[in-house]
């Protein structure tokens, strides 16, 4: 497994991620969207796995300023994700081409249960 974290700011579910991983003695990449530049190629992994429309923070009055918090089409929402990360919802969990936002341990188990199952 190669897990990496896509984080725009710390929050509950940002913590609730690392702990998950940090308990299971699973290794993971933090990647903090201030520092690192989101390219497109990631920015499409994310789009194909949830949809462009599940990347956008619409949580928050100040989420609810930004322009792409009301935008519907997803070119126009990806390009304006590039742009400005920080509207990304946090966290991004990515394993692969597999992609969770939010805390979703749901989803963190059965990659979990996939991964044991190949050993």
């Amino acid at each position: 497994m190669n897990i990496q974290i896509y984080v725009t700011k710390k929050n509950p579910d940002v913590l609730k991620a690392e702990r998950f991983f940090k308990e299971r003695r699973i290794p993971y990449q933090l990647m903090d969207l201030k520092k690192h530049k989101l390219g497109r190629k990631e920015l499409d992994v994310f789009a194909n796995a949830v949809g462009a429309r599940a990347l956008v923070d619409r949580e928050g009055k100040k989420a609810l300023e930004r322009p792409v918090a009301h935008m519907s089409t997803d070119s126009l929402i990806l390009a304006e994700l590039l742009n400005d990360p920080s509207a990304l919802v946090s966290p991004i969990v990515r394993n692969g081409s597999r992609v969770t936002v939010g805390a979703d341990e749901t989803a963190w188990k059965a990659w979990i249960d996939a991964s044991n199952q190949v050993k």
